[in-house]
């Protein structure tokens, strides 16, 4: 096997020590996450930088049985779906882990979703429970379905008999203890949703095996470093893989502290790691930025941060430096991950670190990968371009309810075609080049075009349509659309923009629109994306 990891059978392996999973088929996330942990039980394991509540671990893991217990007190059961519609809290964790405790099934959803968008997610997953806060009622209150209400006040239940609060189902836990449910390591713990290219959410299905495996896959640096009780901010949402899956139960199952924010804004950002001595920040490349651009930073005291991590969308090399030159004694990390892997697949190396910028890193341990041709399908060396494919423990089953999109995405090997384009280097490194899926990465969030090319054609005044993305120095790219609109039409480019932005949520609204003759598309009917982004780029 070369440096690079690349073996004669065309695939790179991890050059990272082996992975060592649980051997016990009955391991589910919530044990293996609590394993060790009475050996720090007293030590923090959740605070809320919005109100100022903490959990030490011994509370933490009490929470989470209580919870479970009072949700099975409600009749909810193994591979019952639940939704956790909220913004970052301190319980959001401690309801994800009561659910999953007993063998449901959690589900999540963006706070800013319409209701619309909402509905459509709770007919695919066959849901039997939403858990909200009161500021999201109104987007739910609609759906038919019982509703537990976290941080509702006693008075607020007359608002509607389907409203059970949260502290009820605590006190209904605190009395019975949680029924035993055997788990196995296939058993589906989460249903996550990512935008797939038909503009149609597709259920990403992630088993209690992958969560473990993902964890220790991204702790592993800090396992061969010995490190263990560091603090982590989580001010990426928890409804999202990096935020659940890399933040909160990642550093959780290591004995690592996660302080949760609900509200960001870059100065409460900056303040929080000042206040809770933040050693490890996880970011999206709009916040990398605004470390390197913004001159407030240097009023705060960073000093206990030892690494930024950047992830979910690349970051180019220069804001990589510059962010490494403002934060000097913290290391800048990127990684790659997508929702079907759980979260993760390359990290960059302790020892390349700062030294390996523009590459998405490493290979996990336990994790395999190829680099394809796609026109010939064979597996190409390092140095050469091709579609990236994984496969390991951490890669999803398929996708729920979607034989067919399942098929397209996994084949029949276990390897995941995941639709990015890339290369990995002499060195092993990764870097991805583009995404041959057509989704447009906003600070990122993922839009599909096609959800808003069949918006607009909902329109009575519009003919076609065709979405790309656009270049935005702050959200990384931003959804612009070309629309042929019928002949006499009055409309304005704003009339249609604000069609569009009174039915998603915000980050999908559209940035501009050109009106064009015709959209460019291929004899099968297909959009001919790269001609409209060719034609954009003609004009800038």
């Amino acid at each position: 096997m070369e440096k690079s990891g690349y073996g004669r059978d065309g695939i790179f392996r991890s050059l990272r020590p082996p992975l060592k999973l649980p051997k016990d088929e009955n391991a589910n996330m919530v044990s293996f996450m609590f394993r060790d942990s009475s050996s720090y039980a007293h030590r923090l394991a959740l605070a809320d930088a919005d109100s100022g509540e903490k959990l030490s671990f011994r509370e933490f893991k009490d929470k989470v049985s209580i919870v479970g217990s009072g949700l099975s007190q409600l009749g909810l059961r193994k591979g019952d779906v639940v939704l956790l519609f909220s913004p970052n809290s301190i319980y959001f964790p401690v309801c994800f882990f009561g659910i999953v405790s007993i063998g449901a099934v959690a589900t999540t959803v963006n706070p800013l979703y319409t209701t619309m968008e909402i509905s459509k997610q709770i007919q695919d997953s066959k849901l039997k429970l939403i858990v909200t806060v009161p500021e999201l009622w109104d987007k739910v209150k609609d759906l038919g379905l019982p509703t537990i209400m976290m941080g509702m006040n006693g008075d607020s239940k007359s608002a509607s008999s389907s409203i059970i609060s949260f502290s009820d189902v605590f006190t209904m836990g605190v009395q019975k203890s949680p029924p035993e449910v055997i788990i196995k390591q296939t058993d589906t713990a989460a249903l996550f949703y990512s935008s797939g290219t038909t503009g149609i959410n597709k259920a990403v299905v992630l088993t209690h095996k992958n969560f473990m495996a993902a964890a220790l896959m991204m702790t592993s640096d800090q396992e061969l470093k010995g490190e263990r009780h560091l603090t982590f901010l989580c001010l990426l949402p928890m409804f999202h893989i990096y935020g659940l899956g890399f933040v909160t139960y990642g550093q959780l199952q290591r004995g690592n502290a996660v302080v949760s924010m609900g509200k960001y804004t870059f100065v409460r950002m900056l303040e929080v790691i000042q206040e809770y001595k933040i050693t490890n920040l996880p970011l999206v490349p709009p916040i990398a930025i605004s470390i390197t651009k913004e001159n407030i930073v240097k009023r705060y005291d960073l000093s206990s941060l030892k690494e930024v991590i950047t992830a979910a969308a690349p970051l180019g090399k220069d804001i990589m430096q510059e962010c490494a030159n403002k934060i000097p004694q913290a290391i800048m990390t990127q990684g790659y991950g997508l929702t079907e892997s759980c979260g993760i697949a390359t990290i960059i190396f302790p020892k390349e670190r700062n030294g390996h910028f523009g590459s998405a890193g490493t290979l996990v341990p336990g994790l395999e990968a190829k680099i394809v041709n796609l026109e010939t399908g064979r597996p190409l060396p390092p140095n050469q371009r091709g579609e990236v494919w994984l496969r390991g423990p951490n890669i999803m089953t398929g996708y729920f309810n979607n034989p067919n999109a399942t098929k397209m995405t996994l084949d029949k090997e276990g390897w995941l075609h995941t639709g990015d384009m890339g290369y990995f280097d002499d060195k092993g490194g990764l870097f991805i080049v583009d995404r041959i899926k057509e989704l447009i990465k906003y600070k990122g969030f993922q839009v599909a075009p096609a959800e808003l090319e069949g918006l607009l054609l909902t329109h009575p005044q519009i003919v076609d349509a065709g979405v790309i993305p656009f270049p935005d120095l702050n959200a990384g790219e931003v959804p612009i659309a070309y629309v042929v609109c019928t002949p006499g039409s009055s409309l304005t480019e704003k009339n249609f923009m604000d069609y569009v932005a009174k039915q998603v949520a915000p980050f999908k609204r559209l940035h501009r629109i050109n009106f064009v003759d015709s959209i460019p598309r291929s004899s099968s009917g297909k959009i001919l994306r790269r001609e409209l982004i060719a034609k954009t780029k003609s004009k800038l």
